[in-house]
């Protein structure tokens, strides 16, 4: 390389660098979980659906059979036919339509967080062991109000949340990618001109 050609090599600037970090925002959208008061009164609707059809349904057979309607202990026969309709009507409503008569009506379902579908196996843990055990200790609904994702006991059990079915909540996730700046190089040659020799003048 001669004196006349010379080469710049360089990064580009920081603000050159500061571009190539964009930050790429997306936006998803999840359907709402259920807060505890909707829930408590679902709930609370479910029950008295639950006490209407006993009491149309069972009753009468215990009165024309003239059995014993008492329910002082858990084992009277009463209290056994109760315990069954009661734990049925939420597992087969919840495994077969993803919501009770209760959720129908504020708009509730019962989503799980690892199936596609609900199994037996999240209805059966969900509806029948967790809620027995929800039921004893009933304090333990509260978790539903202080817990993320709204998830009461018998939901961590069958890892199922309850949303809204038409609710939706969007949630931006920000990411800055970094590309790697290229190196840039510029290169410029200088030619020297060329040299005219002289000729002698003729005398």
């Amino acid at each position: 390389m001669t004196n006349n050609e010379f080469v710049l090599q360089g990064t580009p600037s920081i603000s050159q660098e500061l571009l190539d970090k964009t930050p790429i925002v997306t936006t998803n959208y999840q359907l709402k979980t259920a807060g505890f008061w909707v829930r408590f009164w679902a709930f609370v609707l479910d029950g008295i659906i639950i006490s209407a059809v006993i009491g149309i349904a069972i009753n009468p057979i215990f009165y024309l059979m003239d059995w014993s309607m008492s329910e002082s202990v858990w084992y009277a026969p009463m209290s056994i036919i109760s315990a069954i309709f009661y734990y049925s009507y939420f597992v087969l409503m919840t495994k077969f339509w993803g919501q009770t008569l209760g959720k129908m009506a504020f708009g509730l379902r019962v989503v799980s967080l690892k199936n596609d579908k609900l199994k037996w196996s999240d209805v059966l843990f969900r509806e029948w062991i967790g809620r027995l055990i929800s039921n004893i200790v009933m304090p333990l609904y509260i978790f539903v109000a202080i817990l993320p994702d709204n998830q009461g006991l018998h939901d961590f059990f069958a890892d199922t949340i309850v949303v809204h079915e038409k609710v939706f909540v969007a949630k931006e996730n920000a990411q800055v990618i970094a590309q790697p700046a290229p190196t840039t190089s510029i290169q410029e040659t200088v030619q020297e001109p060329e040299k005219v020799e002289e000729k002698p003048e003729e005398s």
